[in-house]
């Protein structure tokens, strides 16, 4: 395992069905530190679903994960503690329409990271500050144009400075 060390996501015949349908077929993937990987196939092409198996959110049906170092598909790994070293933004953004921008933002770092609310809100403020939307923190989600929700998705996900950042939209 130690020729692997330096690799920050290593994908080994990872397969996944659903159904009679499937959907990954022995993908292997080894991405390193910094390098910055893109996906590209037809709508339906398994994307979204590698995606969502990389961060665990979906259970693979064969092969091994690997984040720094570590198989992160077997059963006992604590999918919450991968998750939080881990950025994702949805197609659809999926932000909490009952809350405003920063309650979007700073969620996951009170509640996952266990980070104060004056320092959740001071590194949200700066991360909506680097997006361009400090103006919007208490706007609510349906007030905001799509880019701008994307935006804020993206704050979201950068926020926690994860290891890995998964982008499920082309745009972002």
């Amino acid at each position: 395992m130690s020729e692997h060390r330096s690799e920050l996501l290593r994908l080994d015949g990872v397969r996944k069905s659903f159904g009679d349908h499937v959907v990954l077929r022995e993908v292997d993937l080894t991405i390193e530190p910094g390098e910055c990987v893109v996906l590209i196939g037809a709508s339906g092409s398994g994307k979204s679903t590698l995606l969502r198996c990389v961060n665990l959110l979906e259970v693979v049906d064969d092969g091994v994960i690997s984040f720094e170092g570590r198989d992160i598909t077997d059963p006992r790994v604590d999918g919450d503690e991968v998750r939080s070293r881990m950025g994702l933004v949805f197609q659809a953004y999926n932000l909490f329409p009952h809350l405003d921008v920063m309650g979007n933002v700073t969620l996951a770092l009170r509640l996952v990271h266990g980070v104060g609310a004056e320092e959740a809100r001071s590194r949200g403020m700066a991360m909506l500050e680097r997006v361009g939307l400090a103006a919007k923190a208490k706007a609510r989600p349906d007030d905001l144009s799509g880019g701008q929700q994307q935006r804020v998705a993206i704050a979201r996900a950068l926020v926690a400075n994860p290891r890995l950042m998964l982008l499920d939209e082309v745009t972002s």
